[in-house]
């Protein structure tokens, strides 16, 4: 602890206790400006003297699930400086056998390494022209486990093959028919316009035209939680929804955590890494707290006639956990609906086979859905074609009222 009080009496332990959350933040785990804040605050409350206190400081401010306390334990006392546990990761990183139950522990050092190892492990990357070999045999296993793994448990090297598998994706939403009409050949409709001008042309009859309903593909609005507990994923869709935005037109994209912010112009820019780094820098509340309710209606009060005409399907996308009263939130939910063709909503927490929805904010928007699926990797996200497929929404309405029963 003599380094870290020198640290304080310099004035750096703020910057400190920030590096550490940006080491967290890099190996996936959601930590917001909010939660920085707070253990920052923490720390100069009770102190440095105590290492202990110390830790479950920053462990009760920066650790929200709790399978992320390994790695927190792991980065905790490898960046502040304990020499024990990092022969206890280097070891872990040997060609040694292990149990079944050690692959969970070796996968977060893994994670742990590579966010320190960072821009040193790239320069040496582009310093080396060794001649790469694959093996054929064993490229199908690897892109089928890469389908399966979950975003929050994907290493740095899997997250950008993931984004470059997301890029090719494609919705192959059926069109529906406007108001508009077209001339056609057999329509039920009389084209009166065009009878009369044929008739102009023929003085021995009048020849009938016919027209029929124009068909497009309806508007297709996005709705993503940005908050921390959807750090990973909500990063993750961000490119799924800036290759739909290319693909077609129509496409409306809003991103939310305390507020609403509207990113549509933002993701029709051509290059991803420059659509997204626009998003970065107009949207101020990556990371933090969630308001469901507060946001949706911001978004039926100010946006929903504008963006949700001609029957456009919504995607929303968000764990449902929301920290402000539900008590508005179902009603919400119900015009959000009732304003869209369909709304699906993808979740995350629909990976563990075991969730229920008990939490407040899900039995409030869970009866106001068409579609409740899961979006935590690249499979989830390939079988959205199926869903805009489906032209009736009776079987996940019946599904969802046996998992309200259940619950």
């Amino acid at each position: 602890m003599a380094e870290m009080q020198e640290a304080d009496e310099s004035g750096r332990l703020a910057d400190n206790i920030m590096h550490f959350a940006r080491l967290l933040r890099s190996t996936g785990m959601p930590v917001g400006s909010d939660r920085l804040l707070n253990a920052i605050r923490g720390v100069r409350e009770i102190g440095i003297g105590n290492r202990e206190e110390f830790y479950w400081t920053l462990f009760a401010n920066l650790v929200s699930r709790q399978e992320q306390r390994e790695i927190f334990d792991q980065a905790f006392h490898i960046f502040w400086r304990n020499p024990l546990i990092l022969e206890k990761l280097l070891g872990a990183m040997l060609p040694t056998v292990r149990l079944e139950d050690e692959a969970e522990q070796q996968e977060l050092s893994r994670r742990l390494t590579e966010a320190m190892a960072g821009s040193q492990e790239k320069e040496a990357k582009n310093g080396e022209d060794d001649q790469i070999e694959v093996d054929a045999s064993l490229t199908f296993s690897a892109e089928e486990s890469l389908r399966d793994k979950d975003f929050d448990k994907m290493t740095t090297s899997e997250l950008l093959e993931a984004r470059r598998a997301i890029a090719h994706f494609r919705l192959a939403i059926p069109e529906v028919s406007t108001r508009r009409f077209k001339p056609g050949d057999h329509g039920q409709a009389i084209d009166m316009r065009a009878t009369l001008r044929a008739s102009l042309r023929n003085e021995a009859a009048i020849p009938l035209r016919h027209k029929v309903r124009r068909r497009r593909p309806p508007p297709l609005v996005f709705i993503c939680d940005i908050s921390g507990s959807m750090s990973r994923y909500s990063r993750m869709f961000l490119h799924f929804m800036h290759a739909v935005t290319n693909d077609r037109d129509r496409v409306h994209a809003f991103v939310f955590a305390t507020r609403l912010s509207n990113i549509s112009h933002h993701l029709r820019q051509r290059d991803v890494d420059e659509a997204l780094q626009g998003v970065t820098g107009a949207v101020q509340d990556w990371s933090g707290g969630t308001r469901i309710g507060s946001c949706l209606k911001d978004f039926n009060a100010n946006w929903s006639r504008r963006v949700l005409g001609q029957g456009a399907v919504t995607i929303l996308v968000t764990d449902g956990l929301d920290r402000e009263d539900t008590a508005d939130l179902g009603g919400q939910m119900e015009r959000l609906a009732k304003s869209s063709r369909q709304l699906i909503w993808l979740n995350p927490l629909l990976r563990y086979s075991e969730f229920e929805p008990r939490a407040r904010g899900v039995r409030a928007m869970l009866p106001h859905v068409d579609q409740f699926r899961a979006a935590h990797n690249l499979n989830s996200l390939q079988e959205l074609v199926t869903v805009f497929g489906s032209t009736s929404s009776a079987g996940s309405f019946a599904a969802r009222r046996g998992l309200m029963t259940a619950s």
